[in-house]
């Protein structure tokens, strides 16, 4: 099968410009993920105890404020239960993360809306496509809201937030970052001659699948399941270790036992670990177009680089640098492909 030409005629200047847009929209959200990670990673999520959207983008400027903010997170869980020990230096350090990744939330929202609300003026951005990007302004908002949602779940009695919450939080942040990456490569890439319907189906299933092992990821962090079972490729000795479904009902194992999930996360691993290689034989054997292969390659090269990451990740207990590069990595792996979903649709 043969590349075709374009599908009309090359994208038009207000294409390239939305595109661009929604690029650089990407990239900050790729950039919130990963400072999401090290507030996690830092235990830094909890320090900011409300949820100010506006009076909340100026932080603490004098030392009554940063006293009035510590006296505020002195009330928490995560302080009574945890950092008891904690004092006003030790409160910035963490303080200043969580700060980050608000502002960074802040600093999306704007650069997404502000951008649209002029291409929409100037008629560069079509209505179907203006509504589409509305929803996917809502939903940032949503996602915000979630964010604090999970947070709170962290300042009752438990110092550590509902993985649950997380999850969803992580999720919806994934999907906001696919929706934007797909318009944009809709608008600045012609639609070729297709692949075979069956490498259809794969690339598309590996885009849910690595969705899918991001989910995953988020609750083995949520109840910091890489702090145990740190061996590989064996977990303690076992290809499949015991007391995997101790807890009632049984369902919640998938969610809060550390041996399951551990296990499920490595599951997944191993599925990935063996179809992507599958791809990229698959896109050298069926002559689909010379994007498709290249993002085939890149899908491969990823892979590899995420696997080595989790694996060392997994034999040094989780120490901060690796595992946010872990994260990091599960962007990329994602991007790759979404990269090699759009190629062969």
């Amino acid at each position: 099968m043969h590349d075709r030409g374009l599908a009309g005629a090359a994208s038009p200047p207000g294409d390239r410009g939305v595109a661009v847009w929604l690029l650089v929209c990407c990239a900050l959200v790729f950039a919130m993920v990963v400072v999401g990670g090290i507030t996690r990673l830092t235990h830094s999520g909890l320090s900011i105890v409300e949820w100010q959207p506006i009076v909340g983008t100026v932080p603490p400027l004098d030392d009554s404020a940063w006293q009035e903010a510590f006296r505020k997170y002195q009330q928490t869980p995560e302080f009574r239960q945890v950092n008891t020990e904690m004092d006003l230096a030790g409160f910035k350090s963490i303080f200043w993360w969580e700060y980050a990744h608000r502002l960074l939330g802040r600093l999306i929202g704007a650069a997404f809306l502000l951008p649209l609300l002029w291409f929409a003026a100037r008629g560069r951005v079509g209505r179907a496509l203006t509504w589409k990007l509305a929803a996917l302004f809502a939903l940032g908002g949503l996602q915000g809201a979630m964010g604090w949602y999970m947070v709170q779940s962290g300042l009752v009695d438990d110092p550590r937030v509902s993985q649950f919450r997380l999850a969803a939080h992580l999720g919806m942040a994934l999907l906001i970052y696919a929706a934007m990456l797909w318009i944009a490569l809709d608008l600045i890439l012609s639609r070729r001659a297709g692949a075979p319907s069956g490498l259809r189906r794969l690339a598309f299933g590996l885009a849910a699948l690595v969705f899918v092992m991001a989910i995953s990821g988020s609750f083995v962090a949520g109840i910091r399941a890489g702090l145990a079972y740190n061996t590989f490729p064996l977990m303690n000795g076992h290809v499949v270790p015991p007391g995997m479904f101790v807890l009632e009902p049984w369902y919640l194992n998938f969610f809060a036992n550390v041996a399951t999930v551990q296990f499920d996360h490595r599951l997944i691993a191993w599925a990935i670990a063996f179809l992507v290689p599958w791809f990229w034989v698959l896109t050298r054997r069926e002559g689909v177009p010379q994007r498709a292969r290249l993002s085939a390659s890149l899908l491969l090269g990823a892979l590899v680089l995420q696997t080595a990451l989790g694996i060392s990740t997994l034999l040094l207990a989780v120490p901060v640098p690796l595992a946010v590069a872990h994260q990091a990595g599960a962007l990329l792996v994602f991007t790759a492909s979404l990269l090699a979903a759009h190629s062969v649709r």
